[in-house]
């Protein structure tokens, strides 16, 4: 689950992590009062769920009150990659002397969470792995003792030599892995960590990935969710309890199982195709997640063939099978589509689907290469 900087931010306070204040705006008066309250220069950015806000033009520097209305007037209600912006964060500007950065993410090669640091911040950290990867220190955590006070302070000193920043440094870095921890994340990061020209550390950015499997015991992370900011599609799988991601590709996959599901989208990209999306229906025989699942799909206007590729262990396959005529009987197709099936009551699912006009396939291969033939243009053969 993605959460707002500001919220990430109220996170960070909540552990120790020296944060400059902030309110959040959802029109450019708003914004306008707040920063006359500041009495000072104010940055604005845009709170939306999209990395390269700056870039896209979502974070603006305001000197006065006026500044920062015409800056969330500009703001809010703008797209940053297909996400429109409904609110700004209004915080102090900092004079800042330098910029690093510091992270937590899951790693699965060492099934650890990894620190990540680098002096080199406020770029984005991908560039520096590439361009300066000498400049990046990696720390795996061992989860039975967490991050211990003289990892900590090696953190802190490849990002300073002054003994001072170096040790405030470390103390923010246990207070990070707290925070993550204590919050259930699957990644943060302060981008840039500065220090400002009267030398003290700040978090001036935030930014939180919360482990969906973690909700059910944090309730008041979960109350942070902001269904408004998610992808359409991707809030309408979650009520559905559908697995679903969208892709930028024109084959529409519809699976049962997460290992199916990547093994089909690497075979559409072998034979020469871009899948749209993932998505699992998951175990259950639920003629209901059919349907769910291709109302999800056919919204989306990139989707030039649909693939049903079902492997029926517990999943039955004539329940898929009655899912799809209902959904096709509701809401005719517009785009083709191909169905493989085989398993569990695979006889009665065929016989539904040509009871309905439909045919199925059993093998995997020539239902990819049939789906991408006919997403490019091609014909079904």
């Amino acid at each position: 689950m993605n959460i707002h900087e500001y919220q990430a931010k109220d996170i960070f306070r909540r552990y120790g992590i020296p944060v400059p204040p902030g309110d959040v705006a959802t029109t450019p008066d708003e914004a306008e009062r707040i920063a006359r309250a500041y009495g000072t220069g104010v940055v604005v950015k845009a709170q939306v769920y999209a990395g390269g806000r700056g870039k896209a033009g979502g974070v603006k520097l305001a000197r006065t009150p006026a500044d920062a209305r015409a800056a969330a007037l500009q703001i809010i209600g703008m797209q940053i990659k297909g996400l429109t912006v409904p609110k700004v964060l209004v915080t102090p500007a900092a004079d800042i002397a330098s910029e690093a950065y510091a992270g937590i993410i899951v790693d699965r090669g060492s099934k650890r969470a990894v620190f990540m640091v680098s002096p080199a911040g406020g770029i984005d950290i991908e560039e520096v792995a590439a361009t300066m990867p000498e400049k990046i220190m990696r720390l795996p955590v061992d989860p039975r003792y967490g991050l211990l006070p003289f990892e900590a302070t090696r953190l802190g000193f490849f990002l300073y030599k002054n003994p001072k920043l170096a040790r405030d440094a470390a103390k923010i870095m246990r207070q990070m892995w707290q925070a993550f921890v204590g919050s259930g994340g699957s990644l943060a990061e302060i981008n840039p960590l500065a220090v400002t020209t009267g030398g003290d550390l700040l978090a001036l950015d935030a930014k939180m990935v919360i482990d969906d499997n973690e909700l059910d015991r944090r309730p008041d992370i979960a109350a942070l969710r902001d269904e408004t900011a998610e992808n359409p599609s991707e809030l309408a799988a979650r009520r559905a309890n559908l697995t679903f991601i969208k892709l930028d590709g024109n084959v529409g996959c519809v699976v049962n199982g997460a290992g199916l599901a990547m093994a089909t989208m690497d075979l559409v990209k072998y034979y020469g195709g871009e899948p749209a999306n993932f998505l699992d229906i998951g175990g259950s025989s639920n003629p209901e997640k059919v349907v769910n699942a291709l109302k999800i799909i056919t919204r989306d206007p990139n989707v030039k063939a649909i693939l049903f590729n079902i492997f029926g262990g517990i999943t039955r396959t004539d329940d898929v099978a009655n899912g799809i005529v209902a959904a096709t009987r509701d809401a005719p197709l517009d785009v083709p589509m191909v169905i493989r099936l085989t398993g569990t009551n695979e006889e009665i699912a065929v016989q539904i689907l040509q009871q309905h006009g439909f045919s199925a396939m059993t093998d995997m291969d020539d239902a990819v290469q049939k789906a991408v033939r006919l997403a490019t243009g091609g014909k079904a053969a």
